[in-house]
């Protein structure tokens, strides 16, 4: 991983994050122009590379959100426990009819 200037000074990498967080929208060559024109000479390539590693860090907090809440779900671990613990629910209320009786029951 590069090393932030030690003087403070503003890294191109900075300046294309702040220029896409004020416009996510913006095309690469829209993010070129623009940080020309404001006097920092940056490559397509680098604006690419800059958005596509913020993409993925997007990915990565939205799994780990996902994974959060499927393991605070209580006592589900996946879709195959959550089959057999319907399955043994049926059982324990006289079978299946019994159960879609009790389900439909409840969604009237």
């Amino acid at each position: 991983m590069a090393k932030s200037k030690q003087n403070g000074a503003m890294t191109k990498a900075d300046a294309i994050r702040r220029y896409l967080s004020s416009n996510p929208k913006a095309k690469t060559k829209e993010v070129v122009e623009a940080l020309a024109s404001q006097g920092t000479k940056v490559s397509a390539n680098h604006v690419y590379l800059v958005k596509s590693m913020g993409k993925a860090k997007a990915r990565k907090a939205r799994g780990a959100k996902l994974r959060a809440v499927a393991a605070s779900r209580p006592g589900i671990k996946d879709h195959a426990d959550a089959v057999t613990q319907v399955k043994v629910l049926a059982h324990q209320l006289g079978g299946m009819s019994s159960l879609k009786a009790l389900v439909d029951a409840l969604a009237d």
